[in-house]
């Protein structure tokens, strides 16, 4: 797959909608993306699997995990004047929210467009403004006049998603992609081109790609996945936090830039992540002279945090593609830092063997 190619997958894996729980048109994106490398599967959560063709089913398994959901909103009320108060699905900032279009999914299974509302400032008390926003005062507005019209004219139920309504574009000159839900469509893109460099190649490990659902609202699907693959190793893709934008005062704390190659941690809220594998992947990358990051984290998980614990204890790293503005309706990243993300994953996975693996 050439870049153009790999440029329009990342566009139509980004663009597809996937609220947590609602993954459906992401899993359509990754099953036709990934239908010639291997034997497909899905479970009742829409965690979807790819196996290796090349798998030979006798050896040590490998787990490349990423996520399809993304942050979104689900309808909790339809209220008298026909806009809709949401609940949020992952974490959001409420002053991020309103003034942004959204697309709201219908009974019909249709997806409409919508504005994401909040008083005007007009109308505003002194203490309104002073005031933190709420997300119960937060609402979405598709130009219903009330709550009759919502539901009959418009479709509109509770219980339905909202996502963000962007379009992916990259700017050749600067090498840069914009585009929603970069946590972590661009981790599903890259687990399908590390499968895609990697196909017709025999390694010493079986290898499963595995994109989970509800990794936002508590890392769910990866409960699954674990349990379904039982992985000897694994390799988990994120869109993570770039912190390259004023996020510190002192430029040394900076660790997650774009355009300085994929960002490995070596510890978040929940996952230690395991040294002796961290290391080896951070001295590869140094041999190799692809450009990496690496991170010590307060804040934060991943799908890592269930797969670690799975079985007898699963050696994990995160290679993170380094986005700016996650969790909000754009997010900004290099693809350069796409690319060696998924140049590092091939690397390690032409290298894996049973000793290599049981030293960790």
């Amino acid at each position: 797959m050439d870049k153009k190619q790999t440029l329009k997958m990342i566009a139509d894996i980004s663009n597809a909608n996937g609220a947590p729980g609602f993954e459906d048109e992401v899993v359509a994106q990754i099953r036709a993306y990934g239908k010639t490398l291997g034997r497909i599967e899905e479970d009742s959560l829409r965690n979807i699997y790819i196996y290796r063709n090349e798998n030979k089913g006798n050896t040590l398994k490998v787990q490349l995990d990423a996520h399809s959901d993304e942050v979104a909103f689900m309808i909790q009320a339809i209220r008298p004047d026909g806009n809709m108060q949401i609940l949020p699905l992952g974490g959001w900032v409420t002053s991020n929210v309103p003034a942004h279009k959204v697309w709201v999914r219908n009974a019909l299974g249709e997806y409409i467009p919508g504005i994401i509302a909040s008083k005007p400032p007009h109308f505003m008390t002194e203490e309104e403004r002073r005031a933190p926003l709420e997300f119960e005062n937060i609402t979405v507005d598709v130009g219903a006049t009330s709550d009759k019209e919502a539901r009959e004219e418009f479709h509109i139920r509770i219980g339905e998603p909202v996502v963000p309504d962007v379009t992916f574009t990259y700017d050749e000159k600067h090498d840069i992609m914009m585009g929603k839900s970069f946590d972590c469509r661009l981790g599903c893109a890259a687990m399908l081109s590390t499968l895609e460099k990697l196909k017709g190649q025999e390694l010493q490990v079986d290898v499963v790609g595995a994109c989970c659902s509800q990794e936002e609202v508590g890392t769910r699907g990866s409960q699954v996945t674990c349990r379904t693959i039982e992985p000897d190793i694994a390799i988990v893709f994120e869109g993570c936090p770039a912190d390259d934008t004023g996020v510190f005062a002192e430029r040394y704390k900076v660790q997650t830039a774009i355009k300085k190659g994929p960002m490995l941690r070596h510890i978040d809220k929940r996952m230690i992540t395991n040294p002796r594998y961290q290391r080896y992947a951070l001295e590869l990358a140094e041999k190799l002279n692809i450009p990496v990051q690496e991170a010590v984290r307060l804040g934060g998980s991943t799908n890592g945090a269930n797969i670690h614990l799975s079985g007898q204890g699963v050696p994990t790293i995160v290679i993170g593609i380094p986005v700016r503005y996650a969790h909000t309706h754009y997010g900004i990243s290099a693809y350069a830092d796409y690319e060696n993300s998924v140049k590092l994953a091939v690397e390690i996975l032409k290298r894996l063997d049973r000793k290599l693996i049981q030293s960790f």
